[in-house]
């Protein structure tokens, strides 16, 4: 593995202090790099404006994410959009899930999530290796 690639509910972990928050942390204490792509970002960004009604929100969670020590992944490469639009076609995929799929895939990262609900199928079938933080 290249490092690791958190979804949404693995950085929401972290930064809400859920179960698994002491697995996210320990990652981003290794010498393994890890990184985010902006669609996960941006989930994360979106819940802490609805929550707090702030649209500074936003902002503050960017300078979270980056004083963790994650790299932002700001654009996909062509593979990677077809991976991921793959990934999107085979299931019951959220499209920010879909795309951490084709990330993750292409750049042979270990996705690190708590979405069972949408990544337990793949899973099963042995599509997909999943670093479950719960």
């Amino acid at each position: 593995m290249n490092g690791y690639l958190l979804d949404a509910c693995a950085l929401l972990a972290l930064l809400n202090d859920e179960p698994g928050a002491d697995m996210v942390d320990s990652l981003l204490g290794s010498e393994s790099p890890i990184f985010m792509s902006i669609v996960n970002v941006l989930e994360v960004a979106y819940d802490a404006v609805r929550r707090n009604r702030q649209g500074n929100a936003a902002g503050m969670v960017l300078r979270l994410v980056r004083s963790a020590g994650i790299e932002i992944l700001w654009s996909m490469t062509e593979s990677e959009m077809i991976a991921s639009a793959r990934w999107k076609a085979q299931g019951k995929l959220s499209l920010a899930d879909a795309i951490a799929l084709g990330i993750a895939e292409t750049r042979s990262f270990k996705l690190v999530s708590a979405d069972h609900h949408e990544l337990d199928p793949l899973v099963a079938q042995g599509l997909v290796h999943v670093e479950w933080i719960r």
